[in-house]
């Protein structure tokens, strides 16, 4: 999942792939605004055939915490 994730973080922001760490935060370390970020969760719910809640999507700091939270969200579909 993480893999996944840091393909698709490289289409929204000019980072390098190798760049992206687990640690990584999306808006201050990758530099996303609150729209890309809303943008990229858009994607990857059509991508991965999940639904993303935005309560819990707000919670989200990390690439880590959402490539987990993503892996949760397709083990329960």
């Amino acid at each position: 999942m993480f893999e996944k994730l840091v393909e698709v973080i490289c289409n929204y922001v000019e980072v390098e792939p190798a760049d992206v760490k687990e640690e990584s935060r999306f808006m201050e370390d990758l530099g996303f605004t609150s729209f890309d970020f809303m943008s990229m969760l858009g994607e990857l719910e059509e991508e991965l055939d999940v639904e993303i809640n935005e309560q819990e999507a707000a919670d989200i700091r990390t690439v880590k915490e959402a490539a987990d939270y993503l892996e949760k969200l397709s083990q329960e579909q």
